[in-house]
């Protein structure tokens, strides 16, 4: 899907000019790419809307470039952008211009659909091991999302990488044996308690491991030096015993 954003042309540039542009309503940007960079301001609520969607960074912009001298109209994606860590608020945004007719390689959410799976329904869990696939396509054919048909799925089973439906112009990057999606067992009542009894035991068996080690660690020189003497005392006994050999062969 493709989103229409409007953008507009700064000449200013530091934090100074940065701040001035978010009291005014806008968020200053940086659009990369195509041999060139351009500053630009943005509507922080427009392109929050975006990031907000099923699409999110991986949406591709149809921007209206205001008060620009040439190529008003362009192509984007939403490389990068900061948020203020208190309020939420969009701080910056990073987008990369980019061509219709090459290809892009990005990463796409993964998105669960279909009706309840059937080991779910029996007591398993479901599990995600990927939130999003590294794909190749032209701009056109870009997917807002990979959609993952899990209902069928019982429990101890799974499906990969291989097993998804293909989509027409589009290449994944990823190994074709990673796994997607599983319907884990479920814990009985007797492991569970073992799980958490483990856990609750755990901190002080690691505790006393780690000083066990120190300890060992502390000790490993004293170790040394006794060997060491050991082996000098040793080394000594044979040097010794040559001598006295001798003192008895002169006698």
């Amino acid at each position: 899907m493709k989103f229409e954003l409007a953008v507009t042309v700064r000449e200013q540039a530091g934090k100074g000019a940065a701040r001035q542009f978010r009291r005014s309503g806008q968020v200053p940007a940086v659009l990369y790419g195509q041999g060139e960079c351009v500053l630009l301001t943005v509507n922080p609520d427009e392109l929050v809307k975006i990031l907000k969607s099923h699409a999110g960074s991986s949406a591709l912009l149809a921007l209206t470039v205001n008060g620009a001298k040439t190529k008003p109209n362009r192509n984007a994606l939403i490389r990068d952008y900061q948020v203020d860590p208190i309020t939420g608020s969009l701080l910056h945004a990073d987008l990369f211009e980019i061509s219709m007719d090459k290809p892009i390689r990005v990463k796409v959410p993964v998105h669960v659909v279909g009706a309840v799976p059937a080991g779910v329904k029996e007591g398993g869990v479901l599990h995600h091991h990927a939130r999003e696939l590294h794909i190749e396509c032209l701009p056109a054919v870009l997917p807002d999302q990979i959609e993952v048909d899990a209902s069928s799925l019982g429990i101890s089973q799974g499906l990969h990488l291989k097993d998804l439906v293909k989509l027409e112009g589009v290449r994944f990057l990823d190994d074709a044996d990673q796994m997607i999606v599983s319907i884990a067992a479920p814990i009985s009542d007797a492991k569970l308690e073992a799980l958490l009894t483990a856990g609750a035991g755990g901190p002080v068996e690691t505790e006393v491991a780690g000083k066990g080690k120190e300890a060992g660690e502390g000790a490993e020189p004293g170790k040394a030096g006794a060997a060491a003497a050991a082996g000098e005392a040793k080394s000594g006994d044979k040097k010794e015993a040559p001598k006295a050999d001798k003192k008895d062969a002169k006698k």
